[in-house]
């Protein structure tokens, strides 16, 4: 039945992703807790799958392998801070734009480290997109808390990136479930020690917060990330890549109502550079 509809499918993971910024916004609690608890409850609902149905998997997994999907999770919980902490001093449509560069860190990361090659198009999309972004990140109005924040969105795309290389990486050594696992589990632990290390409570938040992390695990991480690695049976990459960059669109839309944020014309600029340098890289990578 949903194989009939895959682009369907793939709307619903960009308005899964997309909710994560709204989420987060809506979380009080410090932005180290919002993510242990949404990776905490991710590990928790993957647990049961990961023990019934690929328990012989794990069983021989190599030292290797854990080594490089804890360096994996370690990435993907900076990212995590560093994007929820974003949101906490920029606005949800910029800080979203910022962290869709992901797809020019990781260009240049494939070229410097994994022998990958950037089209000619490519290193054009490359320029504007650092060309946008600093557009966007400077257009703060002379507000050092909103540079901070649109500081820390290019440090999560960037951390994200480096995720994504560690998992092209991981891809022939073990399967999805497997590794997203494992990368989700480094995650947990390292948020986790960070919070502790900060001193930071891990409860005292309320139901609310809870709510929000399974929110966050549920509708973000498993239905729009799955949903993505579902899509890619029938869609191609670079298609997927592309209309998931309604993903600020849709986060901005959604701020405009709940949270009172209206984009300034400069901000605006610079989102469509970015948006369009992303797109363009995707189209040449396609050719």
């Amino acid at each position: 039945m949903l194989e009939r509809h895959p682009n369907g499918v793939l709307l619903l993971g960009v308005l899964g992703i997309s909710i994560s910024a709204i989420l987060v916004r809506y979380s009080q609690a410090p932005s180290v807790i919002t993510a242990v608890y949404r990776l905490g409850w991710t590990v928790l609902l993957l647990l049961p799958v990961v023990l019934f149905k690929f328990r012989k998997e794990l069983l021989q997994v190599r030292g290797r392998d854990v080594l490089m999907c804890t360096l994996s999770g370690i990435c993907l919980a900076l990212h995590f801070l560093t994007w929820f902490e974003s949101l906490k001093w920029t606005g949800v449509a910029v800080s979203t734009v910022l962290v869709s560069t992901e797809v020019i860190f990781t260009a240049l990361g494939l070229a410097l480290f994994l022998k990958g090659k950037i089209p000619p198009l490519g290193v054009v999309a490359i320029v504007m997109a650092f060309g946008g972004s600093a557009v966007l990140a400077l257009a703060g109005g002379g507000q050092d808390s909103v540079l901070y924040g649109n500081l820390l969105a290019l440090a999560a795309a960037f951390f994200v990136a480096l995720y994504t290389l560690i998992g092209r990486i991981q891809r022939g050594y073990l399967s999805t479930t497997i590794y997203t696992f494992l990368t989700y589990l480094a995650c947990f632990l390292t948020l986790l020690i960070m919070a502790l290390a900060s001193g930071t409570p891990l409860v005292g938040y309320g139901a609310r917060e809870w709510l929000i992390g399974l929110g966050l695990a549920v509708l973000c991480t498993l239905m729009g990330h799955s949903l993505f690695s579902w899509c890619l049976k029938f869609l191609s990459p670079a298609y997927v890549s592309a209309v998931k960059l309604c993903e600020p669109v849709f986060s901005g839309a959604l701020a405009v109502p709940l949270f009172g944020e209206i984009p300034t014309p400069v901000q605006l600029l610079g989102a469509v550079i970015i948006l369009g340098a992303v797109l363009l890289y995707t189209w040449a990578e396609r050719k």
